[in-house]
Formats: structure tokens, C-alpha cells, sequence
């Protein structure tokens, strides 16, 4: 053996001045990713201060523009079938499976979890989508029916969907508590729009790009961030939005975007607390959703009893 000593290889100049590529947090409005108009940022930090990212700083103009493109995408996605959009939520889950990783790595920092716990929330929230996804074309079956009624017609409720949906999603639970109330909502053909956490936003700027693939027509999903109080005035008192989820919204101002809601007798579905980490019922699948009853005659009764 030779008693030279190995060469030590160093790296390339450029590798060794390489500065990191920070990722652009942007808005998904209409199936784009649009900067905010305003052309505001806001710093996002972790649980201990240090700084992750910009976040655009939504203004009512993009607020504005989400419900337009939410509206422009209600009549498409409400008519879908149902087992279609069961696959398309079906799809979003298999997209989020392949960025497990980025998604692990933004809980954790937004959370002040370790990599063990933010993969356990991970996964709960990629469950979460199969687990709505197949309520799709069971949810009427089980609100919905033939009625008895006195006299010769046939009675028939079956559940619609609601419009425009506007969510402010959990301030806490950045990411599956973010799935547990968006999924619900376009499940039962209904459009949204999502003001993220505000101080940990970053899990819902990237799921918008998984939307973007997951063949979800632009539009059924548009995800603000921002000051939840400054976005969420107009969209409560917007005439073109039709129901509003109020689950990261603290006690007042819940009470102010109620009263600012009743204006167009918006459904509000008030604040509650929510261990997000347990199997969810299907009340939020039935929040959105309206009731459509139709009446058909069965025909004139003839003497032996028979109809026509």
C-alpha cells in the first residue's frame, strides 16, 4: 500500500459561495398565484421568533377578487357528480403524500412540534381528505329521502350545496385543523375562500400549490393570508358571498362578523372548540348545505285503489 496521503477534494468555488434559493409564498386566487395587490408582506416567524419567510399581506381588493373567481367556479364544480369530486379530493390526497416531507418541515416550524409529532399531524390531515373525499356520494343519501305525506305525490328532499363559502381557518392548527374545515365545504360542491392562520400561514400557501395540481378547477379553493380581522370585514359583508365559517375568529370578532353577515342572512357557523385530531362527524359537511324538497303527483286514486 502506499503511505501517500489521500487528496483532499474541496469543493467548487461557486458550490462554496452558493447562496440558498428562499422560496416566494404567494396568493391562489382563480387557480393563479397572484402576488397581493397591495404588494404588502408580513413577516412569518417560528415558535421561537426566528424568521421562515414573507408572506404576501392580503388587501380587500384580493379579497374581492377571490369571491369573483370563487362565484366564476361555483357552477362547474356544484355540477360535478359527486363521485367525480371525490376523486378530485381523492387526488389532493395523493399529492399531498408525495410533499410529505415540505409539508412535516412547515408544521413543525409553525407549530413548535418536533419532526415525529409534525408527521403525525401530516398524515391526520392527508386521512383527513380520503376521509371526506368518500362522503361525496353518500352525505345525500343520509340527510336526504322520500317523505311521507298525506296524499297522492311523491315528496323528495335532497341537499344542495350553499354558494360562495368564506373560512377563516383555526389559528392554531396550521395544517390539519386548515384540511378540516376547507375539505368539508368543496366536498358538497361548494366554492371557498380561505383567509390562513395569521400567524402561520405558510402550510396553506403550499397547499394551494398541491391544489393547482390535483385537478381542482381553479377557482373552487382560493387561499388569502394576511390580518384575519382586516380580509374577513368585506367577505362577511359581500353580497356574493353566501355562508361563512367563523373558526379562527376569537369571541369579538366573531360577534362583529356576524352582525356584518346577517346583512344578505349569510349561514354563519360560529366558533367552537374542536380537538381537530379526532374523527370529525359530518356536521360540517351539513353546514353548507341547502335543502331542496320537490312534490310530484302520483296520479288520481281510482275506485280499486290504483294510480295513473
Amino acid at each position: 500500500m502506499s503511505d501517500k496521503p489521500e487528496k483532499t477534494v474541496k469543493p467548487e468555488k461557486s458550490e462554496q459561495n452558493r447562496l440558498s434559493v428562499f422560496k416566494t409564498y404567494k396568493l391562489y386566487v382563480g387557480g393563479k398565484f397572484p402576488r397581493s395587490e397591495s404588494g404588502r408582506v408580513y413577516e412569518v416567524t417560528d415558535s421561537k421568533g426566528k424568521w421562515l419567510a414573507n408572506a404576501p399581506l392580503s388587501s380587500r381588493k384580493d379579497a374581492r377578487d377571490a369571491v369573483v373567481a370563487a362565484r366564476k367556479a361555483f357552477g362547474g364544480w356544484s355540477g360535478a357528480t359527486a363521485y367525480n369530486r371525490g376523486q378530485v379530493l381523492y387526488r389532493v390526497a395523493e399529492m399531498l403524500e408525495g410533499r410529505k416531507d415540505q409539508f412535516v418541515r412547515e408544521v413543525a416550524d409553525s407549530e413548535g412540534l418536533s419532526k415525529s409529532k409534525a408527521a403525525a399531524v401530516v398524515d391526520a390531515a392527508i386521512d383527513r381528505w380520503v376521509w371526506y373525499a368518500g362522503w361525496t356520494d353518500k352525505i345525500a343519501q343520509v340527510i336526504g329521502g322520500a317523505n311521507p305525506v298525506a296524499g297522492p305525490y311523491f315528496n323528495l328532499s335532497t341537499p344542495e350545496p350553499t354558494g360562495v363559502v368564506t373560512v377563516l381557518a383555526p389559528q392554531e392548527s396550521s395544517f390539519l385543523g386548515l384540511v378540516s374545515v376547507i375539505a368539508p365545504v368543496i366536498a358538497t360542491g361548494n366554492t371557498v375562500i380561505v383567509i390562513a392562520s395569521e400567524k402561520s400561514p405558510l402550510p396553506a400557501l403550499s397547499l394551494g400549490e398541491v391544489l393547482a395540481t390535483s385537478d381542482l378547477p381553479g377557482g373552487v379553493v382560493n387561499v388569502l393570508s394576511g390580518k384575519t380581522a382586516e380580509i374577513a370585514a368585506p367577505l362577511a359583508a359581500h353580497q356574493d358571498v353566501n355562508a361563512i365559517d367563523l373558526a379562527g375568529a376569537d369571541d369579538v370578532l366573531a360577534k362583529e362578523l356576524e352582525i356584518a353577515a346577517a346583512d344578505n342572512l349569510k349561514r354563519v357557523l360560529r366558533p367552537q372548540a374542536v380537538d381537530y385530531s379526532e374523527t370529525p362527524g359530518i356536521e360540517r359537511l351539513t353546514a353548507f348545505l341547502e335543502t331542496k324538497t320537490v312534490w310530484h303527483p302520483t296520479g288520481a286514486l281510482g275506485a280499486s285503489g290504483s294510480s295513473y
